[in-house]
């Protein structure tokens, strides 16, 4: 259920993110899920892809500073308060969110999540049979 997510830090110029991209479609790396925070400096490049593996080491190839990042998927009703049943979950559980980003698509919404504790934060998911994403299923998207 751990999804491995990439991490690129990027000088906030034109071009950098470009680039990140143009080395993984080179490679027929796919990307499922991509999140960007910024600063006036630098940004964070928050990617979910087809091999993660392989798009770590073509980006450290490429002098990106990069890094592997457990996170979780999970899928909630694309409804009025369908977010807030799984927030309720994870706080009753005192679970606390580093960040998370998320996309909504007809009946589902689907959510990735960063925790301090991924299999505390699966436990308590679980729990409440909330629906998981495999990473397998997440990979292919």
């Amino acid at each position: 259920m751990i999804i491995q997510q990439l991490s690129v830090f990027v000088e906030n110029k034109s071009g950098r993110l470009f680039e990140v991209m143009q080395i993984l479609g080179d490679a027929n790396i796919n990307v499922s899920a991509l999140s960007i925070a910024d600063t006036s400096d630098y940004g964070i490049v928050r990617l979910i892809v087809s091999n993660p593996d392989e798009a770590l080491r073509l980006l450290k190839d490429q002098q990106f500073s990069v890094q592997k990042t457990p996170v979780i998927g999970c899928k909630v009703p694309n409804t009025p308060g369908g977010l807030k049943t799984l927030l309720t979950y994870l706080a009753e559980d005192n679970i606390s969110i580093e960040y998370m980003y998320a996309f909504s698509i007809g009946d589902d919404a689907s959510i990735i999540l960063r925790t301090e504790n991924c299999e505390k934060t699966i436990d308590a998911l679980s729990r409440h049979e909330m629906e998981l994403v495999k990473a397998s299923d997440i990979y292919q998207i």
